[in-house]
């Protein structure tokens, strides 16, 4: 069941940072949902290593977002794809 949970949770966290990050990343959805439960995953982790939060709380999700968003950022620029506003 928690493998389900980090999908679902990875989906939003995906789609969340698309909709937050500059620019156009073409990917699919695998790729936006892979994005998403790594973010969730590091995410998950940071938050165990510096004991700030447990594995469902509101400020890990929120960390999940910024995660994926930088996941997206270097996404963006090692598929060299045009991303971010500077590049607009």
């Amino acid at each position: 069941m928690g493998i389900l949970w980090y999908i679902l949770a990875g989906a939003v966290v995906g789609i969340l940072a698309r909709l937050i990050h500059p620019g156009r990343e073409r990917m699919g959805w695998i790729m936006t949902l892979l994005i998403g439960i790594g973010a969730c995953f590091l995410a998950g982790l940071i938050g165990d290593l510096v004991g700030w939060w447990d594995a469902i709380s509101w400020l890990g999700f929120i960390v999940a977002v910024a995660v994926a968003v930088l996941l997206l950022m270097i996404y963006g620029r090692l598929a060299g794809g045009r991303s971010g506003a500077a590049s607009r």
